[in-house]
């Protein structure tokens, strides 16, 4: 049964986009090469991080989306948006691997007039130097004559789907011509409030790039700055609740114990010039989960304790609150350091049920109070808001908050 639309990678990515389209009255396949996700939404159940809700599965299913293996369904749709994964490789370049492996896919049914998008990750230059010429030697037409091609950034705030949804997230797009360029405007525009035109998909490309990076550098200024207060004594997330009351020249970012999530920085461009600052914004936040460890031993320690041997209890240990995704999560690290110095460690998260470290199980703490109590020290590394910050501060002996959520005096914050 022919489609309007194909999302070409089950994940993180593309559920969001196939969720968008479907709600939109778009005539929606979702393709990937993996069969186990393809069968769990098939049979009505949500994708392990959470990223939607049994009901919105099942919506979804009855509105007619199609979630399937079969490569001949990509044959049959007027547009295909690429949403493969593109984890960080050697030298923390994007690994293109699933990306060639669904621009093979599709381009063995490419037809002409198809409009074919790429929104993963991806470097300045991908969609015209890697994908173009795979699309093209594998279906023998060409880009921008017999089929249009664009790119455009995916833009996702997970965790706060309500504020900025799908619909009110403008689309930036990139095409190879101006007639690529229109003919994604005209489908994204099915989707979304406002279409935002790009010279070309290099700048759509590089748009991605600096939003990313600026993510990365503005929380890289607010974990130095929480390190400098920390020693200065003075109360950083004071600091940051009064300046984010200006209103210009300022934007809200917060500390944590790592930056987490799928977005992953970009320093260097093949062999183009290193980007220095985005560099050192590298360095700082991967310190983050080493000096949440030595937080943690300085603490023990000036409450008489040594970290060999004390219990620790880790609260949160997914990358955003509320949901199950563990990308990029600091958690494990942080739970390795304290391991390796001898601490017994345990944890809790409401959405996660079972958590391996180095291959060895983790305790999950049945009663949250209870293992709060039993705990040398607890760590809110993540702040859900299934947590009461206040009873959890009263019934544990020793709590640092490296998310400034706890009520001033209640914690030791970050």
């Amino acid at each position: 049964m022919p489609a309007d639309l194909a999302v070409i990678g089950l994940g993180h990515l593309g559920l969001p986009l196939a969720q968008a389209a479907t709600a939109a009255g778009v005539d929606t396949v979702g393709y990937d090469t993996d069969p186990r996700p393809v069968a769990e939404l098939a049979a009505g159940r949500p994708p392990v991080d959470g990223s939607l809700t049994p009901s919105e599965i099942r919506r979804m299913l009855s509105s007619g989306f199609r979630p399937t293996t079969d490569t001949a369904e990509l044959g049959r749709v007027r547009t295909a948006v690429i949403c493969a994964p593109t984890p960080p490789g050697a030298s923390r370049t994007p690994d293109l691997t699933a990306v060639a492996d669904s621009a093979r896919a599709l381009a063995a049914r490419l037809r002409p007039h198809t409009t074919v998008l790429l929104e993963s990750p991806v470097h300045p230059g991908t969609t015209e130097d890697f994908l173009r010429p795979l699309l093209e030697q594998g279906s023998g037409l060409r880009a921008g004559r017999d089929f249009h091609l664009a790119y455009s950034p995916g833009r996702l705030d997970p965790g706060n789907r309500a504020a900025h949804g799908y619909a009110h997230t403008p689309k930036v797009i990139g095409g190879l011509t101006p007639a690529c360029t229109e003919s994604a405007a005209t489908f994204y525009g099915r989707l979304t409030d406002k279409v935002v035109r790009a010279r070309g998909p290099r700048e759509a490309e590089t748009v991605k790039l600096l939003e990313t990076n600026f993510r990365h550098v503005n929380i890289a200024l607010v974990n130095e700055m929480a390190v400098l207060c920390h020693e200065l004594g003075v109360d950083l997330w004071d600091v940051i609740r009064c300046a984010e009351t200006k209103p210009f020249g300022f934007q809200t970012f917060r500390p944590g114990p790592g930056v987490g999530g799928h977005g992953t920085p970009v320093d260097t461009i093949g062999p183009h010039r290193p980007l220095r600052l985005v560099e050192v914004a590298n360095q700082i936040n991967e310190r983050m989960p080493q000096y949440v460890t030595q937080r943690c031993a300085t603490l023990l320690n000036e409450h008489g304790k040594s970290v060999r041997g004390a219990r620790v209890l880790l609260l949160g240990i997914t990358y955003s609150p509320d949901l199950a995704d563990r990308a990029g999560s600091p958690a494990p690290e942080i739970a390795q350091r304290l391991m390796d110095m001898g601490a017994a460690v345990s944890y809790h998260d409401p959405y996660v049920p079972v958590w391996r470290v180095r291959d060895l199980p983790v305790p999950r703490a049945d009663s949250l109070y209870e293992a709060a109590a039993g705990a040398d020290l607890t760590i809110l590394l993540q702040h859900h808001r299934t947590y009461d910050l206040q009873g959890l501060a009263v019934k544990a002996q020793l709590l640092l908050d490296t998310r400034g959520a706890t009520p001033v005096g209640a914690a030791h914050r970050l």
